[in-house]
C-alpha cells in the first residue's frame, strides 16, 4: 500500500488527513514534492477516537507524526489547547521521544482536514488520554530512523544513537531530514514499542509555553481578530425564551418579521429567516448591530420557566421529574440505614453557573464551491463539522474547521452555536461572514453549569462510625445541539436527559454499606457541561457530611475521613497535605470564639478524586484542600485568606502547565463558591452582564500554597478540574470551623451566612432549655 502520490506540494503541517492516513494503520515513507516525509502514527487507545472519519473506520488513529526533508517535526492530534498549555506538553512529549530539539516541533491540534476525531476537548484528559500514543508514534519515527541510517552508513542498528535530530555512530551522523529522501516504505504499528524511560530534557521540565509569545505581541491567535477577503458582519436575533431549553416553543416560535423597519438603516445585505433562525448581515459590524437591535420580530407567547431563583432553587429541583439509575447498593444497605444509632439526612443544593468568557463566542465561515470552511474557538471542532452537515445537508468531508484560540471556556459555551450560525448567513449572502455574539446573548443562551440537588441519608453506629451511607443526585442536562439546529427544525427541539450526574458520585470512602443513585432529568434551562461537572457538587456533599459526622464523633477530620479510605496515594497525598500546612489535631470547632468577637477565623478540609466520563469512568488526578477564612459576623461576608492545594498528578509532562492549572482552579473555584449564582425569572436567564454576574475581585484573591506531588513514573493524570472538586466543602468545612453553623446551599452568600448566624443564634437558648 502507498502512503500518497508523489505531487503533493505542502509542508507536513498543511497536508490534509486524508493524505496522512491514506494508507492508515501502518507506518509509512511518502515522497514530496520538493522534500520527502516520514509518518508514524498509533492505533487509538480504548474509546479515545470518536465520530466518523473521512476514511474508513478501520484507518482511525489517536496521533500521528511526519518529518520533512529539511528535519522538521510536524505532531497532529486531535484534541485543542484551551489555554492549559498541552500544546507545549504535547511537543515536549515528542521532542524527547524523537531526540530532536523542542523548537523543531511543530504541534497540529484540533483541525479536522489534518488531526484524527478525539471527540470534544473535555475532562481534562488530553494529556491522560494522548501522552502514550504520541510518545508510541515518536518512538516508532525514531526507530526506523536508526533502522535507515544503519543501511545508509553501514553500521550496525545497536551502535548508533539518536541527538537532536541527528543518527550518530562509529564516527558518523547524519540528519532525519536526509533520512527520509527518496524512502517509499511500510512497517505495521509496533504497538508495544519501547519508550524512553529516562534521560529526557524536556519531559518532567517546566518547559516556556509556545503560545504565549504570540498573545503578548498581539499576533494572529484569537478567532476574534481574524479576517478574511470579502468579509461581511452577522449577528443574530434569538427568541425571547433567554437560555430555556424545551420546554419553550423553540423552533416554531415565530411569528412574524419585519425588514421594513430596518430598511433605513445602512450597509444591510440581509435579513436572513429560516424557521425560527433570524439573523441580519451588513457590510460592517457596526451596522449589523444596528440592524440587530432594530429590527422588529414577533415571537408567540410562553408559559415561562419555574422558580429558580436561591430561594426557589431547591424546591424547584426537588419537584422536577427524574429517573432513578442505580449506581451502587450494597447488600442490607436500606436496613443499616434503618438501624443507625445517629441518623444524619442532608440535602445540599447547586446554583447554575456560566462560564464568563471574557469575550462573547465569535466565528467566521465561508461557503463556496460547495466547500464550507468554519474558524471557530469551539473545543469540539470535529463535533462542529458534524452539527454543519447536518444543518447544511452536506456530506462531511465538504467541510472544513479550522479551531482557533478563543476568549477560554470551562466546558460547553456558545462557541459551537455561533460557528453555526456563521455557515448559516455565509451561504445565504454567498460570501464571508463574522458573527460575534452580543455580550448578553453569550451569557443568556451559553448551556450553563447546571443546578444541582444532592441528598444524603446516612447515619452512625453505637461507636460513632459510619454506618451507612445513602446518596441521590439529579443534575438536569443535555448536550445542548447548537442552536441553529434546533430554530431551523434540522433538530427538534425535544427532551434529551443526559447522564452528567454520576460523575464522583460514588465516594472514595470505604463505608460499610452504601447506595448510591443517580436522577437523571431533563434540563430546566440550556445546561450541559461546566468545569468539574456535577462531581463538584457531588463532593460537596461527600465532603461536607463526613466532616459533620467527625464533629459528631469529637474526632479529627482528617484523622476520621483516614479511617474509611484505603487508596495509598490518596492516603499519601493527605498525609502531605497535614504536613504543608502545619495541620493541628483536633476536633473542628474545639476553640469557640467569644461572641462579642465580629471577625472570627477558621480551617477546613476536603479531599477528592475526579472522576469523570461515562459512569464508571475513570480517574484524573487526586486532590486536597486545606482552607483558611475569615468570616465577619454582622455582615455575613466570607474571606477565604489562604489556600493549600495538592495535588497527585502522576507524571507531569510540564510542572509549570500543571501549577498554572492548579491556581486557575482555585481562583475559578473560589468565586463559584463565594459568589457565582444565575438569575432568573419567567422568560429566561436575567445575569446578562457582568453587574449581574459578579465574580471574585483581584483583591478577593486567596493566597495560594500550592504542592505537586512528584511522581514521574506513573501514568500522567488529568489535571485541568481535579483542584477545583474538593473547593467548595472546603470553604463550608472551614465557615463551620469559625463559626460552628454548617452551609448546605452554594454560593456562601454574605446574606445567606449572616442568616444562617441567626438562626443558629435564635436556635441556642432552645436548645439550652430542653438539656
Amino acid at each position: 500500500m502507498k502512503f500518497f502520490a508523489s505531487n503533493q506540494t505542502s509542508h507536513p503541517a498543511q497536508l490534509t488527513r486524508r493524505q496522512l492516513l491514506k494508507a492508515g494503520g501502518m507506518l509509512m515513507v511518502g515522497t514530496v514534492a520538493g522534500g520527502h516525509l516520514l509518518m508514524a502514527q498509533t492505533a487509538p487507545e480504548a474509546a479515545a477516537a470518536k465520530g466518523p472519519f473521512p476514511v474508513p473506520a478501520a484507518n482511525l488513529v489517536d496521533s500521528f507524526i511526519a518529518i520533512g526533508a529539511d528535519g522538521s517535526v510536524t505532531a497532529y492530534n486531535g484534541h485543542v489547547d484551551l489555554g492549559t498549555g498541552v500544546r507545549t506538553a504535547l511537543g515536549q512529549l515528542v521532542a524527547d521521544e524523537l531526540h530532536v530539539d523542542f523548537a523543531a516541533v511543530t504541534m497540529v491540534l484540533g483541525h479536522t482536514a489534518r488531526t484524527p476525531d478525539l471527540g470534544p476537548t473535555i475532562a481534562s484528559n488530553t494529556i491522560q488520554v494522548s501522552s502514550l500514543p504520541m510518545r508510541k508514534a515518536a518512538a516508532q519515527v525514531r526507530q526506523l530512523l536508526v533502522k535507515l541510517a544503519s543501511e545508509k552508513l553501514g553500521v550496525p542498528a545497536e551502535r548508533l544513537t539518536t541527538e537532536k535530530g541527528f543518527v550518530l555512530g562509529a564516527g558518523k551522523r547524519i540528519g532525519y531530514g536526509a533520512l527520509v529522501q527518496g524512502q517509499d516504505l511500510q512497517l505495521p504499528i509496533d504497538d508495544k514499542i519501547e519508550l524512553r524511560k529516562s534521560g529526557f530534557e524536556y519531559i518532567g521540565k517546566s518547559v516556556q509555553r509556545v503560545d504565549i509569545p504570540n498573545k503578548v505581541l498581539g499576533a494572529l491567535t484569537y478567532i476574534h481578530d481574524l479576517r478574511v477577503p470579502g468579509m461581511l458582519h452577522g449577528r443574530v436575533i434569538r427568541p425571547p425564551y433567554t437560555g430555556a431549553d424545551a420546554s419553550a416553543p423553540l423552533g416554531s416560535s415565530l411569528v412574524s418579521v419585519d425588514e421594513k423597519s430596518i430598511a433605513h438603516l445602512p450597509g444591510i445585505v440581509k435579513v436572513v429567516v429560516q424557521g425560527d433562525f433570524v439573523g441580519v448581515v451588513a457590510e460592517r459590524e457596526e451596522q449589523a448591530i444596528a440592524a440587530m437591535r432594530q429590527l422588529k420580530v414577533q415571537w408567540k407567547e410562553w408559559a415561562g420557566l419555574p422558580d429558580l431563583s436561591l430561594s426557589g432553587l431547591h424546591k424547584t429541583l426537588a419537584d422536577h421529574p427524574k429517573t432513578d439509575r442505580m449506581l451502587r447498593e450494597d447488600e442490607g444497605s436500606l436496613q443499616a440505614l434503618e438501624q443507625a444509632k445517629t441518623p444524619l439526612a442532608r440535602e445540599y443544593v447547586w446554583p447554575y453557573h456560566i462560564h464568563g468568557s471574557i469575550g462573547p463566542s465569535c466565528a467566521v465561515a465561508e461557503v463556496s464551491g460547495g466547500r464550507i470552511q468554519v474558524w471557530t474557538g469551539s473545543q469540539n471542532p470535529h463535533d462542529v463539522r458534524n452539527d454543519v452537515a447536518k444543518l447544511m445537508d452536506v456530506a462531511a468531508d465538504n467541510i472544513n474547521v479550522t479551531r482557533m484560540e478563543a476568549s477560554g471556556c470551562y466546558g460547553r459555551n456558545c462557541a459551537d452555536d455561533v460557528a453555526s450560525d456563521a455557515v448559516l448567513l455565509a451561504a445565504a449572502v454567498g460570501k464571508p461572514v463574522r458573527v460575534q455574539l452580543m455580550r448578553e446573548q453569550e451569557a443568556g443562551w451559553e448551556p450553563k453549569g447546571t443546578g444541582q440537588l444532592i441528598r444524603i441519608r446516612g447515619g452512625l453506629d453505637e461507636h460513632n462510625n459510619v454506618a451507612a451511607y445513602e446518596l441521590r443526585t439529579c443534575y438536569p442536562s443535555n448536550n445542548a445541539s447548537a442552536l441553529a439546529l434546533i430554530l431551523t427544525g434540522k433538530v427538534s427541539a425535544k427532551v434529551d436527559p443526559q447522564q452528567m450526574g454520576d460523575r464522583t458520585a460514588i465516594p472514595q470512602y470505604e463505608y460499610p454499606k452504601m447506595r448510591v443513585i443517580s436522577q437523571d432529568a431533563v434540563p430546566i434551562v440550556r445546561a450541559s457541561w461546566m468545569r468539574g461537572v456535577s462531581a463538584l457538587p457531588n463532593v460537596f456533599a461527600h465532603e461536607s457530611w463526613i466532616d459533620e459526622c467527625a464533629y459528631l464523633a469529637k474526632a479529627d477530620p482528617i484523622e476520621y475521613r483516614l479511617r474509611y479510605l484505603k487508596d495509598p496515594r490518596a492516603v499519601a497525598l493527605i498525609q502531605e497535605a497535614r504536613k504543608q500546612c502545619g495541620w493541628v489535631e483536633g476536633p473542628a470547632h474545639r476553640n469557640p470564639a467569644p461572641a462579642d468577637q465580629r471577625l472570627v477565623k477558621g480551617r477546613g478540609f476536603a479531599y477528592a478524586r475526579y472522576f469523570h466520563s461515562k459512569f464508571p469512568g475513570y480517574g484524573a488526578a487526586w486532590a486536597t484542600w486545606v482552607v483558611d477564612v475569615t468570616v465577619d459576623r454582622e455582615t455575613g461576608e466570607v474571606k477565604v485568606d489562604k489556600v493549600f492545594v495538592a495535588q497527585d498528578t502522576g507524571a507531569m509532562v510540564n510542572p509549570a502547565g500543571v501549577r498554572h492549572q492548579v491556581h486557575g482552579n482555585v481562583v475559578q473555584s473560589t468565586s463559584r463558591v463565594l459568589k457565582e449564582f444565575v438569575t432568573f425569572d419567567k422568560q429566561g436567564v436575567t445575569s446578562l452582564e457582568w453587574g449581574g454576574y459578579p465574580i471574585l475581585r483581584f483583591d478577593e484573591l486567596p493566597e495560594i500554597d500550592s504542592l505537586l506531588v512528584e511522581r514521574p513514573d506513573e501514568p500522567s493524570m488529568g489535571a485541568g478540574e481535579s483542584a477545583s472538586v474538593p473547593s467548595a466543602a472546603a470553604v463550608g468545612n472551614a465557615i463551620f470551623d469559625a463559626t460552628g453553623v454548617r452551609l448546605f446551599e452554594v454560593p456562601f452568600t454574605p446574606s445567606r451566612v449572616l442568616a444562617a448566624l441567626k438562626a443558629a443564634k435564635a436556635a441556642a437558648p432552645a436548645a439550652a432549655s430542653s438539656k
